[in-house]
Formats: structure tokens, C-alpha cells, sequence
């Protein structure tokens, strides 16, 4: 008998969980979820997903924040979600700057094969949401599922899509829930 491969959701931070910053998210209390964005991870893991995070942060680079810092936003992040009947399944980031050359920093896939190895999981089973241009072209360098939602970044994003363009686009985070959960995870 084999299994089937597990069905990997992989999610932006800042815009797509919680309210982002042009000052970046530099402590625990900056931290402020979107509404419906944690029931939409405790639905997606009541729906069988595995749920990670893969998030940009350049403000360590920059120093505006250390690993403790971070390390005390993202349990917060890990509480609220708890809280809300979810779970996070494993959170990935790059610590480096936008000048930085790194294999790590979306738009570049290294975050993305990291959950991929980490999970055992094959590309065609992971879907990407996320909120820039960079979340949608780590999503398309390995394979994975892309999708945009309207929040943080996203309505700009989205306005600046090619007409051809045939990315999905969702409200938020739980919208994008909704419709892989009733797709009931096939990958497209």
C-alpha cells in the first residue's frame, strides 16, 4: 500500500497571516493577525494540509531586529494560531537582505525546497499564497501552485498582472482556505 503524498499549503507572512509593515514587523506586539487569517489555518489543518510559513526577513539583515526577536514574534504567531484550533507546521525564513546572494530570498525557490525536503513532498502537491510578485515567481521557479490574495501587497499585485496571467486571486487567506479545502487539494 502507498501513501499518498502529503498536501503541503505554504504561506507568506507579513500580508497574508498578519498585518504588514513598510517599517517591517520589528517585535512580538507588531504582530497583528489578519481578520479570518487563523481560523483559515486551523480550517486548512482540520482539512488534512500541512501548514508552513515561508517568509522574507531582510530586518534581521538590516538590523533591525535579532534572532530572539523574531524567535518571539513567530511564537506568538505559533500561540494565536493554537488558539484559533490550528497549527503551524514549521516556519522557514531567510535572514538575508535584498543585496544578499542567497538561494533562500523569495523570489529565489530555496525556501520553498526547504519545506519540499522537510516534508518529503513533491511540488505538485504544495501550494504557495502569497501577497507580492516574489511569492508567485518562488511558487512557478519549483513547480508549486501559486496563489494571490488581495491583502497586504496583493491588490497591487494583482492589478499588475499580466491580462494572460492565470494565477489565481483571492480575497485572503481565507478565501484561498475555502477553495482548497472544497478542491479538496487537488493541484491544478
Amino acid at each position: 500500500m502507498t501513501l499518498s503524498p502529503a498536501r503541503v499549503v505554504v504561506l507568506d507572512r507579513d500580508g497574508v497571516i498578519n498585518r504588514d509593515s513598510p517599517d517591517f514587523i520589528k517585535s512580538a506586539a507588531e504582530w497583528q493577525p489578519l481578520p479570518g487569517a487563523l481560523q483559515a489555518i486551523a480550517q486548512l489543518k482540520a482539512a488534512g494540509f500541512l501548514v508552513a510559513v515561508a517568509t522574507n526577513q531582510s530586518g534581521l539583515a538590516r538590523g533591525l531586529f535579532d534572532l530572539d526577536t523574531l524567535a518571539g514574534i513567530h511564537e506568538r504567531m505559533h500561540s494565536a494560531v493554537t488558539q484559533a484550533g490550528g497549527r503551524l507546521d514549521g516556519i522557514f525564513f531567510c535572514p538575508h537582505g535584498p543585496d544578499a546572494d542567497c538561494d533562500c530570498r523569495k523570489p529565489a525557490p530555496g525556501l520553498l525546497l526547504q519545506v519540499a525536503e522537510r516534508f518529503a513532498c513533491g511540488f505538485e502537491h504544495m501550494v504557495f499564497i502569497g501577497d507580492s510578485a516574489r511569492d508567485l515567481a518562488a511558487a512557478r521557479a519549483v513547480g508549486a501552485r501559486p496563489i494571490l490574495v488581495r491583502t497586504g501587497n496583493g491588490a497591487a499585485t494583482a492589478a499588475g498582472l499580466a491580462a494572460d496571467d492565470d494565477v489565481l486571486v483571492c480575497d485572503d487567506l481565507a478565501a484561498a482556505a475555502r477553495l482548497l479545502i472544497a478542491e479538496g487539494g487537488k493541484h491544478s
